[in-house]
């Protein structure tokens, strides 16, 4: 049991937390309202990936491996293009807009968070629900522990996610869009680079016998520590030079972008902005 709730966790956990992001900005940003797009893309992501992995799973057809790993390969890099585009108006409007004011013009693009939910939990919900379904025909044994274990592994998950929100919305003003882009950047990278090896694992892209290092002997693959990090950092025991490289880009060009300052913009220290010699 204890190790289906570890795959359960692995599946949900990197998807709440931007979800839960996501949502923070939102009510920070005085959107309520587009809440109910956001956890209808969530929820239609959660039906898709059921239903997809129910249809594979009971139904007469089955999708080959490679075309499964391309499958959440592509979903995986429009989850991290949307979450990226979500996530630098989020760091722009926490820098423009003056404390209790959220930007009209944002306004327009409420179907943009919603879209990022959906790649989001899509692209790490197929697995999840193959594996899901799989423990329904297995449970014909007698026993639900397996079911179960992973079941309470999405449940801890999405509590995770909600209190990663939660501690968002009571963040600072000038706190909040430095650890919201952090946690959105150091996660999608993760959600990036799995997404990278699902590619290379449907050989749309090569070097994946190019390891850039293979700890797996010396940690236990199945290790609760390690499937932690790897649902919410997108940890590999053996990762690929690819994944590396591309990982550390993405990483450092996010964060050049939404934290180092231009010439002409405002520093994310929005609250200095103001004239000292203002009424106090």
């Amino acid at each position: 049991m204890f190790d289906t709730f570890l795959i359960g966790l692995r599946g949900g956990l990197a998807a709440a937390v931007l979800v839960g992001v996501l949502a923070s900005h939102l009510v920070r940003a005085g959107r309520r309202g587009a809440l109910r797009a956001v956890g209808g893309g969530a929820g239609a992501a959660v039906a898709m990936a059921l239903g997809f992995g129910c249809a594979l799973t009971f139904g007469s057809q089955e999708l080959t491996f490679k075309a499964r790993e391309a499958y959440g390969g592509w979903l995986s890099l429009a989850a991290v293009v949307l979450v990226t585009w979500v996530a630098a108006g989020m760091v722009r409007e926490a820098q423009a807009q003056p404390p209790g004011e959220s930007a009209p013009a944002a306004r327009q693009h409420a179907s943009v968070p919603a879209a990022a939910a959906f790649f989001v939990v899509g692209s790490c919900g197929v697995e999840t629900a193959l594996f899901f379904w799989g423990t329904v025909r297995a449970s014909g044994d007698g026993t639900h522990a397996p079911l179960a274990g992973a079941v309470l592994g999405l449940l801890m998950a999405v509590a995770l996610g909600w209190l990663c929100a939660r501690g968002l919305v009571r963040a600072g003003q000038a706190a909040f869009p430095r650890w919201a882009g952090a946690t959105t950047a150091v996660v999608t990278a993760g959600v990036l680079a799995n997404g990278v090896r699902h590619l290379q694992e449907a050989e749309l892209l090569g070097g994946l016998q190019a390891k850039a290092y293979d700890i797996a002997a010396t940690f236990p693959p199945d290790s609760w520590y390690v499937v932690l990090l790897d649902a919410a950092f997108g940890f590999r025991l053996s990762p690929t030079v690819t994944q590396i490289v591309v990982w550390a880009l993405y990483l450092m060009a996010v964060l050049a972008l939404l934290f180092v300052p231009s010439r002409g913009r405002p520093r994310l220290a929005g609250a200095r902005r103001r004239a000292p010699f203002g009424p106090r």
